[in-house]
């Protein structure tokens, strides 16, 4: 299951990470977000230990999505060593995130 990224634990799971993390954001309400959202869980389950895979909802974490810029939702970063080495906006398909994340590992 995708690990929730908030303010509390976000330096934590994000920037001291020892891992590429996937960052999915999101709202309830955004349909495109349900879209991708099953990816999202497939990836936590199979990149257990390989990589972290969490979801961001910009409703209780705005202060996440403002410090990334976010505008348009769902985006999902990639990230290594603290740093964004990657995005995607929209809805796309499964394999673009994997492709993006094996490119981290």
């Amino acid at each position: 299951m995708a690990i929730e990224i908030n303010d509390n634990n976000f330096d934590e799971l994000v920037i001291n990470a020892d891992k590429p993390v996937v960052m999915d954001f999101w709202a309830v309400w955004c349909g495109p977000c349900r879209m991708i959202a099953p990816h999202i869980e497939d990836m936590a389950k199979e990149y257990e230990g390989k990589a972290i895979i969490g979801k961001v909802n910009v409703d209780d974490s705005p202060g996440i999505a403002s410090k990334y810029g976010i505008r348009n939702i769902p985006t999902v970063l990639f990230v290594k060593n603290g740093e964004v080495a990657d995005k995607v906006v929209g809805a796309v398909p499964k394999s673009t995130l994997t492709n993006k994340l094996e490119n981290l590992l």
